[in-house]
């Protein structure tokens, strides 16, 4: 396509450089100076750090067909004024992902995304299962990566730059899917990430405090989720809200406030899809249901009573594309927790199992060990850390929320990042109350699987699917999986699932 058909619906001032650019063909779309080729459009997002304006000089000399750049950016002397074509914006963000949209258009049957602070990566994969188990093609994308009919490919980003995301959805459309599931988290809906592609379903799950290091208060890191109903979700689409969560009420009113059709779902009277009850058998949950889909269990296979509201949101999302009640329970009862989400790893003898969940928030480190408590005869013990160069407010938080839902703490290193380990295992200690600081992540988890009597449960937090540990600003291969596993195996009364 030539610049001027990619560039058509979009209000760009060209500022400088020639008209004959227009009618020359873009070999690609970048906003990655260190992936510029000849004939790229090259956008220079403005960051917090670094304004890509900066690499104007580094496009003209790899070739780039013209660039785009903010409206407030200062294009450098060196190419001001030359024949190199610039175009200023009001929105790069959103002109990054419209070019994206255009340069690698989709045509999904149906695009689902959600968002909130804990279980997105759960309730995605989740719906991907779902819609699976119903005939459809699906994949999901975010923070595990991609998960799809081929398998799975691990990611860094819970949502990928416009481009990258563009560019995967292409592909994997291109291989029969038609189904599609994302996360949405904070960071890509205030940088409107997504805005490339055409959102029919949008959910929401809770919200609490995290990532304040970036959106400075609560009340900014809600908006910036709230962008999912108020911007994203395409007009005429769906919110599904969990009204259990103290925020859903919020949520439901932006998405009504933009006319979406909401579905709600909650404990609560007024929800349109009502738990009345949840039992345990084994470790399957028998969720009670009432309202949208009449009186009916839905059997959900996961531990925690959260993720029995993971599922039913995901089976919610799939419902508001189409699909019927009695597919969707018969899909729950065979679903399977994602990677790093509340997974059980192994055991340490016969009745010692040992679980890895992402929960990185007191509120979700909480979470998951209260809905572990009911599966733990003995003691149950909590593996876990804070990150550095984040919130550091939230660290007495963890060790406290440790404190009140597990009966040991082991604190160690999440990912310290540039700042000094010791030290953020010290900030984390002063809300602990029962417990050790272990220095070294391996340390922490064979210490936490060799002190295990039977009955006790240990939970590794913190890290969940990923596989590697920053450090000093390096990332060093790191995967909580594999040293659980190699605890296990070392020992004769180790179990590997």
């Amino acid at each position: 396509m030539t610049l001027a058909q990619l560039i058509s619906s979009l209000n760009l001032e060209q500022v400088q450089g020639g008209k004959e650019c227009l009618e020359q063909v873009v070999t690609g779309l970048t906003a990655d100076s260190r992936k510029i080729e000849a004939g790229f459009f090259f956008v220079g997002v403005p960051g917090s750090q670094v304004d890509g304006v900066a690499f104007l000089d580094q496009a003209k000399e790899k070739g780039a067909l013209a660039a785009l750049v903010s409206q407030n950016s200062d294009i450098p002397a060196s190419v001001k004024d030359s024949d190199f074509a610039v175009f200023r914006s009001d929105d790069v963000h959103l002109t990054l992902a419209k070019l994206a949209g255009q340069f690698h258009p989709v045509h999904y049957q149906q695009i689902a995304a959600v968002t909130g602070t804990n279980g997105k990566t759960s309730i995605a994969s989740f719906l991907r299962q779902i819609w699976t188990h119903g005939g459809k093609v699906a994949a999901n994308i975010g923070t595990i990566g991609i998960e799809g009919p081929k398998g799975s490919e691990y990611g860094g980003l819970t949502t990928p730059d416009p481009v990258g995301l563009l560019q995967t959805a292409q592909r994997l459309e291109k291989e029969g899917v038609t189904h599609l599931a994302l996360e949405a988290s904070s960071h890509g809906l205030e940088q409107k990430r997504q805005d490339g592609l055409s959102v029919d379903v949008g959910a929401f799950t809770n919200l609490t405090r995290d990532h304040l290091d970036y959106h400075k208060t609560f009340e900014a890191y809600r908006d910036a989720k709230s962008q999912l109903f108020s911007r994203l979700v395409r007009e005429g689409g769906t919110a599904i809200i969990n009204l259990d969560d103290p925020e859903g009420a919020f949520f439901l009113q932006v998405a009504k406030a933009r006319g979406l059709r909401c579905i709600t779902l909650g404990q609560v009277a007024e929800a349109d899809l009502h738990i009345k009850a949840i039992s345990f058998d084994g470790q399957r949950q028998i969720v009670s249901l009432s309202g949208l889909w009449g009186d009916c269990e839905a059997h959900v296979p996961l531990v925690g009573t959260f993720q029995a509201s993971n599922a039913l949101v995901a089976g919610l999302m799939a419902y508001a594309g189409g699909m019927e009640r009695d597919d969707i329970l018969s899909a729950l009862a065979e679903l399977k927790g994602a990677c790093g989400r509340m997974e059980l790893v192994g055991s340490y003898g016969a009745d010692a199992p040992v679980y890895v969940d992402y929960s990185h928030t007191p509120d979700s480190l909480e979470t998951a060990l209260k809905a572990l408590r009911p599966f733990t005869k003995g003691r149950l013990i909590v593996i876990f850390g804070a990150g550095g160069d984040r919130d550091p407010g939230k660290r007495i938080l963890m060790g406290q929320a440790a404190s009140n839902a597990a009966d040991y703490a082991i604190v160690t290193d999440d990912n310290p990042r540039s700042e000094d380990p010791a030290l953020i295992r010290a900030a984390v200690m002063e809300g602990v109350e029962n417990g050790a600081e272990v220095d070294g992540r391996g340390k922490a988890i064979e210490l936490g699987i060799k002190m295990l009597k039977e009955g006790d449960l240990l939970l590794v937090a913190g890290k969940g699917h990923e596989q590697g540990q920053t450090v000093a600003g390096k990332v060093l291969p790191f995967s909580d999986h594999e040293a659980i596993r190699a605890v296990l195996a070392a020992s004769d009364k180790g179990r590997i699932l």
